[in-house]
């Protein structure tokens, strides 16, 4: 089960690796997601978030 940003629904992605021959074979891109302890509706909880979330401000991190 791949991770996902419970903030903005960021996922892992897929597309295909082209050589220079344009011979094609999928490949995946990982979203940066990290798992860190915020405050959700007054509580703490441990929530996975990618870290353009974080830098945005858009997740209360628990101290």
């Amino acid at each position: 089960m791949s991770k996902v940003c419970e903030v903005c629904g960021k996922g892992k992605v897929f597309g295909n690796k082209v050589t220079f021959s344009n011979r094609k074979s999928s490949r995946s891109w990982s979203a940066n997601i990290r798992s860190v302890r915020a405050v959700v509706k007054g509580s703490v909880k441990r929530i996975n978030v990618c870290t353009r979330c974080l830098r945005s401000g858009y997740v209360e991190r628990a101290l």
